[in-house]
């Protein structure tokens, strides 16, 4: 069995980028940016202040010396005049300096009288000044090709001055939920043997937030014929096909016999992983089909750890922007691992990280307080509170 990282390195291997589209500056917030984009300007195009308070050359000010103030220039507008030695004028945030100005004295040390000011001491020796092309010069990117545009990315993709962007296409996922005791949620309570399908709910909001757009999501029965035809079926809709349960070796874990009319070619099966060994991977008429484990709690873990990087791949992205497994402190004692790669499930407090006390992939109740996973090898010793470990944000 290849280990985790071998996995995802196969997943990056095996898949093309999507091609991109062009839309407008609104709508591209979330997609990945296929064209770098390169400010059309310089920013800021002249020296301008920080701060609202009197433009003056520095050199000919003294402290308390009345100075004639002739006009003001606000953030917008060009200065109508050039500033002489022993002259100020009034300067608002953002504007550009006049010619002859050098230095921003800000406005709580200005005593005005009239048309004349004069400052107290204590102004400098800052010059509250942007200089000219200081944030970007023009021609310079500010968003690099295969970025998500997250909302601090769309101010950088604003500021370059582009009304639109080259984005990768959001990826089709389509989710089989496989089982028949499936039932869609409010249905379960009306039968004993039957239980609400909450998995494909949890994915299809996963795949969402990577920026998937999700076109179907079916239920199919223990029935290899009925499962053959919804394959097909997500095969011609999707760019990535999206199983969970099914993936064991019963008589009724058909998620891969499902797709082997449709030219399943398998790229890994099983991992050495908890939770999550029985996660494959495969390529089915030019589409990708993951499989995920039946159990919630599982198939969410793996859906973080194998579906997220998927999706970036797709869009242009990498696998390892959506693995950063961060040092972080534990806020509680850390059990021992087993013969498997461990991702524990904890949630993060103002004393670190503190593992949950239930780990059992079959426990849906706990999974709502799970914002984090720790990463754990094969064999690892228990580990103490304030030791430092490696999580992903789940």
């Amino acid at each position: 069995m290849p280990t985790f990282d071998e996995a995802i390195a196969m997943i990056e291997r095996a898949i093309t980028p999507l091609g991109p589209e062009t839309v407008a500056l609104d709508d591209a917030a979330g997609r990945w940016l296929a064209a770098p984009l390169a400010a059309r300007y310089d920013a800021p195009r002249r020296d301008c202040s920080i701060m609202d308070g009197y433009a003056v050359s520095a050199a000919t000010i003294a402290t308390g010396e009345w100075l004639p103030c002739v006009g003001e220039v606000r953030a917008g507008e060009l200065p109508s005049v050039e500033l002489k030695p022993s002259e100020a004028m009034r300067i608002f945030t953002g504007a550009f300096l006049p010619a002859g100005a050098d230095c921003v004295i800000m406005q709580e040390y200005a005593e005005i009288e009239g048309n004349r000011v004069r400052f107290r001491e204590g102004f400098g020796p800052s010059s509250h000044v942007r200089t000219a092309g200081s944030d970007f010069r023009k021609g310079d990117v500010l968003v690099e090709a295969g970025r998500r545009l997250t909302p601090q990315a769309m101010v950088a993709a604003a500021a370059a001055d582009h009304s639109e962007c080259e984005v990768s296409r959001r990826p089709r996922v389509a989710i089989i939920a496989t089982g028949d005791e499936l039932v869609p949620p409010g249905q379960a309570a009306a039968g004993e043997a039957t239980q609400a399908d909450s998995a494909s709910f949890g994915v299809a909001a996963l795949a969402r937030a990577a920026g998937a757009q999700v076109v179907s999501v079916v239920r199919g029965g223990d029935e290899i014929e009925g499962l053959t035809r919804f394959a097909g079926d997500a095969l011609a809709q999707a760019d990535c096909v999206v199983v969970t349960g099914g993936a064991s070796v019963g008589a009724y874990d058909l998620a891969r016999p499902m797709f082997a009319k449709h030219g399943l070619e398998e790229i890994f099966s099983r991992l050495p992983i908890r939770p999550g060994r029985p996660v494959w991977f495969g390529m089915a008429r030019g589409c990708c089909v993951l499989g995920l484990p039946g159990n919630p709690t599982s198939a969410m873990v793996t859906a973080r750890l194998f579906l997220k990087p998927l999706l970036a791949c797709l869009q242009g992205g990498t696998a390892g922007a959506e693995l950063q497994f961060l040092p972080m402190c534990l806020g509680s004692e850390l059990a021992a691992t087993g013969s498997r790669e461990t991702f524990v499930r904890a949630r993060a407090t103002s004393e670190g990280l503190v593992p949950l006390t239930n780990q059992l992939s079959g426990a849906q109740s706990p999974l709502a307080q799970a914002d984090w996973l720790i990463r754990c090898q094969a064999e690892a010793g228990a580990r103490l509170r304030g030791e430092l470990v490696y999580a992903l944000p789940f």
